[in-house]
């Protein structure tokens, strides 16, 4: 299925979009609470316990992390 995204310019609007999403029982997420991809940030945190603080390369940040 097809994924929509909503862009509401307030807290009001916001408010209203989830409300018409409930009534019309179209389910959605809200990923407000979720800024960061938990992987990422499960990469951060064990890099940080192991070396006690991240040292990043500018150039391959990616790689800095592990990630690539």
């Amino acid at each position: 299925m097809t994924t929509l995204t909503v862009k509401p310019k307030n807290k009001k609007e916001l408010s209203k979009a989830k409300k018409m999403l409930k009534v019309l029982e179209i389910s959605f997420e809200d990923n407000d609470d979720k800024p960061y991809n938990p992987e990422f940030v499960k990469k951060i945190l064990e890099a940080r316990k192991e070396n006690g603080s991240i040292q990043i390369d500018p150039a391959n940040p990616w790689k800095s992390l592990g990630l690539l």
